[in-house]
């Protein structure tokens, strides 16, 4: 599951997108979970809960190198529009990997 928690602030608000793993017959009840535990931190780290939740369901159990989540958009943006307005803003917190 991916749900997205906002940290609101006078000016500019923080959101986090979070994955989650959950081992149920069906989606409604891994949304129906998730749900429950993303309020529940959310509003244990003074977040809210924005309402979005993704599911996705894994071909295979969860091993080295598993695909956990995929969204997949059709845009007619080019690559590094399309990077900079999804993935790139300029406002997230991220930090570089070093390279060995």
């Amino acid at each position: 599951m991916r749900c997205v928690v906002r940290f609101p602030a006078e000016q500019r608000s923080t959101f986090e997108e979070r994955v989650t793993l959950w081992r149920v017959a069906n989606f409604d009840e891994a949304v129906r979970l998730a749900e429950v535990e993303v309020r529940e931190y959310a509003a244990a780290i003074g977040g809210e809960y924005t309402g979005l939740a993704q599911a996705y369901e894994l071909a295979d159990m969860p091993g080295h190198g598993a695909e956990v989540f995929s969204l997949m958009r059709d845009s007619d943006l080019d690559l590094d529009a399309y990077l900079d307005a999804f993935f790139d803003t300029g406002s997230e917190r991220q930090r570089a990997i070093d390279e060995h």
